[in-house]
């Protein structure tokens, strides 16, 4: 009964926390752009997130260490290096997007200064991570963020052509803008493959103490619980392609995306929408600085965790409390959050390679795994996964440079 009911807490935290400011803008530009044509993307994404998760949850389950530190130990400074330096760039620009999403969100609320809200958004952080222990932490932002299926329910009761939204799970292109379509094809990717994801999910394998018993509970966790988010992905981007498409709105604005809601729902349906947005992006801001305090922490072997409190891992503490920080510095800027969400978006595919291809040698490395290695199923959708990972790292940055953002 244990086990049954931390397979359905974990999932219903990935159902609320797998959809971060990432999703919420590709998967409404690109709805509202190309309709559901790009829905084949998003399955792609999740189960590539899926492949990717469950074995770094396994590395970390066997070993009991978590996959940053196994590639630092297994692969050396050099890769190690060049991997931390990577996902630690990419984690600050996506904390600083998740946090102006955060204030976003808390503006339509509140009616309050933007600014102002930067400053309690970043405060209400800090206290959270200093205060809350890690499975509550989970656990409050994953169930809050479940208020996004208001878009799910909402995709349905707006009554799109089934045949039509179907046909996007097959892989086609039917527009004059095909660099554009491929740009948010990479963006979608992106967003569901962000590294901060993997390493946090690996991280906490190790802050919830599981074992190779648990194995099954990482599967369950990984493979069910993404799939069920990416789920809302599905329905941000059908609710897209039913409202926004038809007149030819691109949503340029994160109080746009929670418009999506209201015509099925009114009011209520607004709210819901914008508290779900206002739990998920503060649950990815709070995954996302763990993430990179957490790399920083396991790279140069000092404590680390919320299982310790934050007196006992002063290093650990030093570095997300920096972390949120640099965030604060760089969305003061002025910069549009969701300006700074593509850039960081793809900029992390282009990290992407540096992230996956050391967990896949590390997951395959039998002196470190034993019998607990990746099979040759694993190994199939890994190696494959690869491929496309450099494919689209090598586009990443042409595409957005020669489509402006994928705005033509």
């Amino acid at each position: 009964m244990k086990k049954i009911l931390q397979v359905a807490l974990g999932i219903l935290a990935a159902i609320g926390g797998f959809v971060d400011i990432g999703d919420l803008v590709f998967n409404v530009e690109a709805g509202a752009k190309f309709q559901f044509q790009l829905l084949w993307v998003v399955v792609v994404g999740v189960v590539g997130i899926i492949v990717y998760s469950e074995m770094c949850g396994r590395v970390a389950a066997v070993s009991k260490r978590p996959v940053f530190d196994s590639i630092r130990e297994r692969l050396g400074f050099g890769v190690g290096f060049g991997a931390l330096v990577a996902s630690e760039i990419v984690n600050l620009m996506t904390l600083a997007a998740e946090v102006g999403g955060m204030a976003l969100a808390l503006q339509l609320l509140s009616g309050l200064p933007y600014r102002a809200l930067i400053g309690v958004g970043i405060l209400a952080l800090a206290i959270v991570i200093w205060v809350a222990p890690f499975e509550w932490i989970e656990r409050i932002f994953g169930y809050g963020g479940l208020a996004l299926l208001v878009f799910a329910v909402g995709a349905i009761k707006l009554h799109p052509d089934w045949g039509h939204v179907a046909h996007g799970f097959v892989p086609h292109m039917n527009t004059p803008e095909p660099l554009i379509y491929a740009y948010f094809a990479i963006g979608l990717l992106g967003a569901a493959m962000t590294p901060y994801e993997v390493y946090f999910y690996s991280s906490g394998v190790v802050e919830e103490g599981w074992t190779p018993k648990d194995l099954g509970l990482n599967r369950a966790n990984s493979m069910i619980g993404y799939a069920l988010g990416g789920f809302l992905s599905f329905a941000l981007m059908i609710t897209a392609g039913v409202l926004f498409f038809p007149q030819g709105i691109e949503p340029q604005l994160l109080g746009t995306v929670a418009l999506g809601t209201e015509m099925p729902y009114g009011t209520i349906g607004l709210l819901l929408a914008l508290i779900g947005i206002l739990f998920a992006v503060g649950g990815a801001a709070i995954d996302t600085c763990f993430s990179g305090a957490y790399n920083v922490a396991q790279f140069f072997g000092w404590e680390w965790g919320k299982h310790r409190r934050p007196t006992d891992a002063p290093r650990f503490t030093i570095a997300w409390a920096l972390l949120l920080v640099l965030a604060l510095v760089v969305i003061m800027t002025g910069i549009d959050p969701v300006m700074l969400t593509e850039y960081s978006v793809i900029f992390s595919v282009v990290a992407l390679p540096l992230t996956y291809i050391p967990i896949l040698l590390v997951a395959n490395d039998r002196s470190y795994m034993g019998r607990y290695v990746n099979g040759k199923v694993a190994n199939a959708f890994g190696l494959l996964y690869l491929v496309i990972i450099g494919v689209v790292a090598l586009s990443a940055i042409p595409l957005m440079i020669i489509t402006h953002q994928g705005q033509g």
